[in-house]
């Protein structure tokens, strides 16, 4: 062998006449044809060690989506209810993820660009609310997975109570339809207490005006009638003062407009009042950015989304009556004037909104005129009319389906 590679080099060289020997011919066949000296004979393993990780993932991935779907078909031919259940369940984890990337680029561009939350638009908007309510559902399974070996009592727990325990990416069809209604229902139960506490207090409203234009819509609504738009904003000052005003609500009736948007209402009053506060508000910026938006930009389930979140049942109403609801919805909430504002004092006087601005009024009304020197910056909460947005959920959605005005 040695001599064959010095009579080959000899006469790639010198350009040597010596004709190589049979040995000598093969090799240089195998050089041309590719292979290095002391190379591999199979020409398949001939490859970069890029390439050689390359075509091994890919032959891994091949071969588990192969079993993969094997193992699918496996089950919905013996186990047909299981892999229902199974297949909502990955597909509900796949959704829970993309929900989470989706919001974190949210938040991540939320916090390079220095943007509030009521400055996005609405889908990113309504993305961050229901993201945020997901989350908070799902601690309670995130606690109890904690303890060793406590993962078998969850998905028992999440088989036997879906409702209380999954949110709606686990559910199925059938499941998304009936639990809507469940919770409807029991929103529903509120409505009439809420009206009661409305003619509880029409007594001790000082405007006879007001009084007389509260008692014709209570008793609109108890006899089955959608009222009208404007009905409900005659009544904009009744519920700005006492007894109507957000802070004057009586505790009973907190209780009651908590289960009617669906929160909890075991919780002490104030904490009550806090929270029907936050959740209204940020509805009044969802309902801003949805007027900017428009409905016909929405689909026909974001629609009956936005219907539901504002105590509308909208399982079972059409997507044409859907919008007109949301219509008259957007047309009331986006004349109100709930607002809540950063004002900044500075080393003298305290700037106030002009008297052209509505919200003027309500500033002089707390008696803010003007300041002594060197006062910090103070945040300022204007909620003049949240309440009758609050009280809106129960009057324009009661009786929608019922006799129309």
């Amino acid at each position: 062998m040695a001599l064959s590679r010095v009579c080959w080099a000899r006469s790639a060289v010198w350009g040597s006449a010596v004709t190589p020997g049979h040995f000598v011919t093969r090799r240089l066949q195998l050089g041309r044809s590719g292979l290095a000296w002391g190379a591999p004979r199979s020409s398949k393993l001939h490859l970069s060690p890029k390439a050689d990780v390359k075509n091994l993932m890919s032959y891994v991935v091949t071969k588990t989506k192969a079993i993969n779907g094997k193992y699918h078909r496996f089950l919905g031919r013996h186990f047909p209810r299981f892999y229902v259940l199974y297949t909502i369940f990955m597909k509900g984890l796949q959704m829970l993820w993309a929900d989470a990337k989706k919001a974190r680029r949210i938040k991540t561009n939320m916090w390079k660009h220095n943007i509030k939350f009521h400055q996005l638009p609405y889908r990113e908007m309504e993305h961050l609310r229901q993201f945020r309510q997901d989350v908070t559902k799902c601690l309670f399974l995130g606690i109890i997975s904690i303890p060793p070996f406590a993962n078998y009592l969850v998905f028992l727990l999440m088989y036997l109570f879906p409702r209380q325990l999954l949110i709606r990416h686990f559910w199925t069809p059938k499941q998304q339809t009936d639990f809507l209604d469940i919770y409807h229902a029991f929103r529903k139960q509120s409505h009439p207490e809420i009206i009661s506490y409305l003619e509880k207090v029409i007594p001790l409203i000082s405007d006879a005006g007001l009084r007389w234009r509260l008692t014709d819509l209570c008793t609109k609504i108890q006899r089955g009638t959608h009222p009208a738009i404007h009905d409900i904003l005659a009544l904009r000052e009744c519920f700005s003062n006492h007894p109507l005003g957000m802070n004057q609500l009586q505790a009973l009736h907190v209780k009651a407009l908590s289960r009617a948007m669906l929160l909890t209402s075991y919780l002490p009053p104030p904490l009550l009042r806090h929270r029907l506060k936050t959740h209204t508000t940020v509805i009044h910026q969802l309902d801003k950015a949805l007027a900017k938006l428009g409905i016909g930009q929405l689909t026909a389930q974001e629609v009956k989304s936005a219907c539901y979140l504002r105590g509308l049942n909208s399982t079972h109403i059409g997507e044409d009556r859907c919008r007109t609801w949301l219509g008259e919805w957007l047309q009331i909430s986006c004349s109100l004037k709930v607002e809540t504002r950063f004002l900044h004092v500075g080393q003298a006087d305290l700037e106030l909104p002009t008297s052209g601005d509505p919200l003027a009024s309500a500033s002089q009304s707390f008696g803010i005129t003007g300041v002594s020197h060197h006062v910090q910056p103070i945040l300022f909460f204007i909620e003049a009319e949240l309440s009758l947005l609050l009280h809106n959920v129960v009057l324009l959605s009661t009786n929608y389906l019922g006799t129309r005005r």
